[in-house]
């Protein structure tokens, strides 16, 4: 296809018109692979006669082409793009990644982002050279734009993945700092040598984020570099150009070019090699000077990015350890402390702007662990808590005495005049110091009195972020000893009254706090009569918010309450559910992946599986369950479960072991997990055992008879490919043998026909096992066998020629030992139970199966074993004992670990009466 027949269909793409849109589409979709295709939509893209809309329509289609068919997802698979083709692109592609307007700049530097993740350093040994000569040429930034994408590719590698660093640094850093060098010097930059600064510091970062390069360890080559990082840190930002938009402005270049040195120079402090100590001897004061100066601005009302202000008090905090920069920061801690950290932890116009305007996201970004890595008030508080931690002496007492003079000030001040924001500031670091505060005398002793005192007035007050706060502190200090129960009694039942709160940030502050004080409290009587109205409440409040933390609380209260939550198992579940689909929708539409939702669905999913386990002795209620949750199995056992699927397996777990009988509805479960284990699920084969192994164990009748579908087939054509993949590691398949011992376990006389393909796969893989733990796990699977039918399992054996081969190898596991003395091999009670069983099932068969040397050495390792499993369990009766702890119920869900000697004979074994 010509560029002017491709131009049409591209305008054609762009068309209101939903039968042209289609057209045009079908049509790049029919010649997407055509030869030559790929470097024609990259000629659209690069051709500035042609229309706007158009290339930007091509440059999407370039982008989104590169990514699924550049570099193939198999092994073997064949590249569906012509190597010339690819040669002609990254000939091409370089010179005008420059050249073209930002927007479509970003949708070629995506591309060049994959291209260099596949083809760098082997397919493409030209692109450094290109790079290293353009940054001595006119095309400046294409090249740093070229190297910030390629440096990018190691940023969090390490190790031997990192090697190419160190020659792409040899390479470009000279030039880089030459280029550097030029920009410093110019007077009166403007916004572009913000640009082209911004990338050098991007490049330094990616190329010191893990591991610092050898070259930089030169004094005079890091000297030089350190000269431009301090030239560029001590420089006021131009005033002319910033936008006034806050938004806007801490986005703009010369800002983001503070940023980035910031960045780097708190990089360097937090290295703890050797690099760090030269560092820090030569240049980490001068840093922190610099640092207080840029600090100073906001205490007289000036500017900085929240982000910088962030990352310089994380330079400050880790410089409080040491002495010499602490010796340093000495002198001015107290305006640093009292006049800059403290302001900071203060709620602000900000706060009661988003408040008031979006309380939702007031709240998402108060509980969200990554607004946490940007945000003033959380860096504040952090260095309140480590200054109180590592030079406390100094400081502990004089923090606090400010704080009781705030508290002092708003007690004193007729109610327009109280400083409500200082206090909630003064709240906050109240909160934030309560681990140190709670074992450090006198405080101790004075925490309670200092609740009643200056926390629970707050519950009734007239501002609602104060309300808010003392609830969160409230739940901080829930769990300390109250010397009057009321006043526990008291604090509880204002954080439940804050969960009708007409405010939501104060309802949802009130959820959290509740956690705290269910963990704490020994009378579940103060909690018990107000359980219906507080879970109505709480799914009010999930109908608002989607947060994981929420979902915590629930699940403290089920927990603490356990069977008495009966009466309200399936409205909770019902609930839930509800919560989880709304989340997954949240999620779904959310194209950054970045939404609370997605963390919050598996939140719920978490909840239902604790419901599920707190009722567990009541199977009854399973049955009433089942229709709530049985929609949510069958999707999220799909692939569009994946970031769900362990907690979906969990509940299905949980469905099959306890309700009365397994329902022809969940065993419409089974085809769904087989066909997820052999396309993508191999790494969850341990979780899809447990129901597996509990619809054989708990439903074989169903298991044995029903033929559409054919679950034996279906299972075996499953194990058999596992055990047969030769891709697969020793620890991948586990779960396969275990799976075969189910079946001979729990169908005695009804699966003949099946125990020669079983033992064959099984001895195979014996052949090529390893790992001893799954030596072990197939030597049982000829252990069940025997005690399936010891005469036939002979007989196949013996047909299989390898009876003298299984036997020598299951005689010397038993009689490996460790340097200690202790068994090497089947080292718990379960492995010695199934091992005994096998072998005394060979005892009764007639002399001409089994003659008299074999009969002695399976009487001989027969009786060895049942002593040691006599004495592991009298160990393992005593140990509980003394340890008072009850057997879980679902014991037989844990998946066996290699080094677990003592594990529970449930585990996947033989029923006690066999």
């Amino acid at each position: 296809m010509d560029l002017q027949s491709l131009a049409i269909i591209l305008q054609g793409a762009l068309s209101p018109n939903p039968s042209e849109r289609k057209a045009a589409e079908d049509s790049l979709n029919q010649f997407q692979y055509a030869p030559q295709h790929l470097v024609r939509l990259l000629q659209i893209i690069v051709e500035g006669n042609c229309d706007m809309a158009v290339r930007q329509v091509a440059s999407i289609s370039f982008k989104n082409f590169i990514a699924k068919n550049w570099a193939p997802h198999d092994p073997g698979e064949q590249s569906k793009i012509l190597p010339d083709d690819k040669e002609v692109v990254r000939q091409n592609i370089l010179n005008f990644i420059a050249q073209v307007p930002p927007l479509l700049r970003a949708q070629l530097g995506e591309c060049l982002k994959t291209i260099i993740h596949a083809d760098y350093p082997e397919q493409w040994p030209t692109l450094l050279h290109w790079v290293k000569h353009n940054l001595q040429d006119q095309q400046v930034y294409g090249a740093l734009f070229v190297l910030r994408i390629l440096s990018r590719k190691y940023e969090f590698k390490s190790d031997e993945e990192r090697i190419p660093v160190n020659h792409i640094v040899e390479e470009t850093f000279p030039h880089l700092l030459n280029i550097f060098n030029r920009l410093v010097q110019i007077v009166n930059p403007s916004i572009e040598v913000a640009d082209l600064i911004k990338l050098i510091c991007k490049i330094f970062w990616s190329s010191i984020y893990l591991e610092v390069p050898k070259q930089l360890f030169d004094p005079n080559v890091f000297n030089a570099w350190m000269i431009l990082f301090l030239n560029i840190l001590e420089r006021p930002v131009p005033v002319e150009g910033q936008p006034a938009d806050p938004e806007l402005r801490k986005s703009w270049g010369w800002w983001k070019v503070k940023k980035w040195t910031v960045h780097i120079l708190t990089a360097f402090i937090l290295d703890n090699k050797a690099f760090a100590q030269m560092f820090q001897k030569n240049y980490a004061g001068k840093i922190l000077e610099c640092h207080l100066n840029l600090l100073n601005v906001i205490r007289t009302g000036g500017y900085l990015p929240d982000r910088v202000i962030n990352l310089i008090l994380q330079y400050l905090s880790n410089s409080i350890p040491k002495s010499n920069m602490y010796s340093q920061l000495q002198p001015k801690l107290d305006v640093v402390l009292f006049e800059i950290i403290f302001p900071l932890m203060c709620f602000s116009d900000n706060d009661q702007r988003l408040w008031d305007e979006d309380p939702h996201e007031y709240v998402r970004k108060g509980y969200d662990i990554i607004e946490d890595l940007y945000s003033p008030r959380t860096a504040a508080m952090d260095f309140v808590s480590e200054l109180v931690r590592k030079r406390g002496k100094d400081n502990l007492q004089k923090f606090l005495l400010f704080i009781v003079e705030v508290f002092k000030r708003y007690d004193e001040a007729v109610a327009e005049y109280k400083p409500y924001r200082q206090k909630d500031g003064a709240l906050l670091a109240i909160g934030a110091l309560c681990d140190k505060l709670k074992q450090t005398e006198p405080y101790k002793s004075e925490l309670e009195r200092m609740l009643v005192q200056h926390v629970f007035p707050e519950f009734s007050s007239p501002v609602a972020h104060l309300r808010a706060k003392a609830a969160w502190v409230a739940g901080q200090y829930a769990h300390i000893n109250f010397s009057d129960p009321n006043n526990f009694r008291r604090a509880l039942h204002s954080v439940v009254a804050g969960m009708r709160d007409p405010e939501l940030p104060v309802r949802v502050d009130s959820v959290f706090a509740l956690r705290s004080f269910v963990e704490a409290c020994n009378d579940l009587g103060e909690i018990r009569p107000i359980l219906p109205q507080l879970l109505d409440e709480f799914f009010k409040l999930m109908n608002e918010v989607e947060n994981e933390d929420l979902v915590f609380t629930l699940e403290t209260i089920v927990d603490k309450f356990g069977e008495e939550m009966a009466p309200y198992a399936l409205g909770l579940c019902q609930n839930l559910a509800a919560a989880f689909w709304k989340c997954m929708n949240t999620a779904e539409a959310d194209e950054e992946g970045d939404d609370p939702g997605a963390l919050a669905a598996v939140g719920c999913l978490r909840a239902i599986s604790t419901i599920l386990e707190s009722v567990s002795r009541l199977p009854h209620l399973f049955v009433h369950i089942e229709p709530t949750l049985l929609p949510i199995m069958c999707r999220m056992l799909t692939t569009d479960g994946q970031e769900v699927f362990e907690e979906v397996l969990e509940i299905v777990s949980y469905m099959t072991f306890f309700s009365p009988t397994i329902s022809l509805e969940m065993w419409s479960l089974w085809p769904l997990m087989m066909e997820a284990l052999a396309d993508w699920a191999i790494d969850f084969f341990p979780n899809i055992l447990v129901p597996l192994d509990n619809y054989i164990s708990r439903s074989t009748a169903h298991f044995l008879t029903c033929k559409d579908p054919d679950y034996q087939q279906s299972l075996w054509n499953m194990i058999s490919s596992v055990m047969g993949d030769k891709n697969l590691e020793d620890g991948d398949i586990e779960p396969a043998p275990k799976l075969i011992q189910v079946v001979f376990q729990n169908c005695r006389g009804q699966v003949d026909h099946w125990v020669e393909p079983y033992l064959r796969i099984t001895v195979e893989r014996l052949r090529r096992a390893e790992k001893p733990y799954l030596k072990c796990l197939l030597i049982e699977v000829v252990a069940d066998a025997l005690y399936y039918n010891a005469s036939l399992t002979l007989n196949i054996l013996q047909k299989l020629n390898v009876a003298t081969e299984v036997f020598n190898l299951w005689f010397q596991m038993l009689q490996q030992t460790k340097k200690s003395g202790a068994r090497a091999n089947f080292k718990r009670e379960h492995d010695k139970k199934v091992c005994c069983l096998g072998l005394t099932s060979l005892l009764p068969l007639p002399a001409d199966q089994l003659p008299g040397e074999a009969l002695e050495r399976v009487f001989k390792s027969a009786l060895d074993l049942l002593v040691a499993y006599k004495d592991q369990v009298a160990e393992a009766a005593k140990e509980e004992e003394e340890e008072g702890e009850d057997d879980d119920d679902m014991g037989n869900f844990q998946t066996d670990d290699e080094d677990d000697d003592a594990d529970s004979d449930k585990d996947m074994g033989v029923d006690e009466d066999g």
